[in-house]
């Protein structure tokens, strides 16, 4: 009798809830560990957004249009909300590429003899890529203070609108990582991972708002960039920050970027996060 109540209260929502939220920390604390064990994954992570910073604010500061002024330090200030979205959604390449090494060392293997959730694997793998994506985005925030990108925002109490854009940043960023992911369980190698995990983000980050103003562009392009859902957070971003270049559109993104970046975030965590735990247990079956 005791062992049928030990297994009822075992298969139970809440337990499994509680078991699955923990085996995910388990998963979550190995990552970082190996992260720490491995500095030079964060310390190129960091590297190129830091590149971007550098070379967008010299090189085509002064050259590209916001509104009616080419001033470097409005592009300056105009640039960091659209390359800070661009950080966060780039680290799926690294999500996609960890997950195929994990599948190809046989991990997975390993994993599947232990009494854990099974979508605790691939949870635990994202809320580490989250954790080390924050500190990119800490860093490079200093950087780009120190390039001289300032926000709008003077009173002390602005301080909460300036990490709530910071916190609609990382949960796009966690919502991308789910992508990552799924991408990461449907290719053979590593390698395949990290070309399949950034290709397509070329023209999400690149057809938007993020580096030009999107009223310069073509009718048709500008459409298909205010309904971006990177648009959405960029848009919210500067808003929120009070940095020129906020999108006169009438597009609903544009004309509620945050609770556009909301939407869009949880609707992408729920359908990919779906669809890759289904693909992880068909791999694992």
């Amino acid at each position: 009798m005791s062992a049928v109540t030990d297994t009822v209260r075992a298969e139970a929502p809440g337990n499994r809830l509680v078991q699955s939220v923990r085996d995910s920390l388990v998963v979550a604390r190995r990552n970082l560990i190996r992260m720490t064990r491995i500095p030079e994954m964060v310390l190129f992570g960091i590297i190129q957004p830091v590149m971007f910073v550098v070379l967008f604010t010299y090189v085509f500061g002064g050259s590209i249009k916001v509104g009616s002024t080419t001033d470097s330090d409005v592009y300056k200030d105009f640039l960091m909300a659209g390359i800070f979205a661009q950080t966060v959604t780039f680290a799926t390449a690294g999500s996609a590429a960890g997950i195929a090494d994990d599948m190809q060392k046989g991990l997975v293997d390993r994993f599947r003899s232990l009494p854990m959730a099974r979508g605790a694997v691939l949870t635990g793998r994202t809320v580490a890529d989250l954790v080390q994506t924050a500190v990119t985005l800490l860093v490079l925030a200093i950087v780009a203070l120190l390039v001289g990108w300032r926000t709008g925002t003077a009173e002390p109490t602005d301080l909460g609108r300036i990490l709530a854009g910071f916190g609609l940043l990382l949960l796009l960023g966690y919502a991308f990582t789910w992508i990552g992911a799924l991408i990461g369980l449907s290719v053979r190698t590593p390698e395949a991972a990290t070309s399949g995990g950034i290709i397509w983000l070329f023209p999400v980050t690149f057809v938007s708002n993020a580096f030009v103003d999107s009223t310069q562009m073509t009718p048709w392009l500008r459409h298909i960039a205010d309904w971006n859902p990177f648009s959405a957070s960029v848009q919210a971003c500067r808003e929120l920050f009070g940095n020129p270049g906020v999108s006169t559109s009438d597009a609903w993104p544009m004309q509620h970027p945050v609770w556009a970046t909301l939407i869009y975030s949880i609707l992408i965590i729920a359908l990919f996060r779906t669809l890759a735990v289904r693909k992880y247990r068909r791999a694992a079956g």
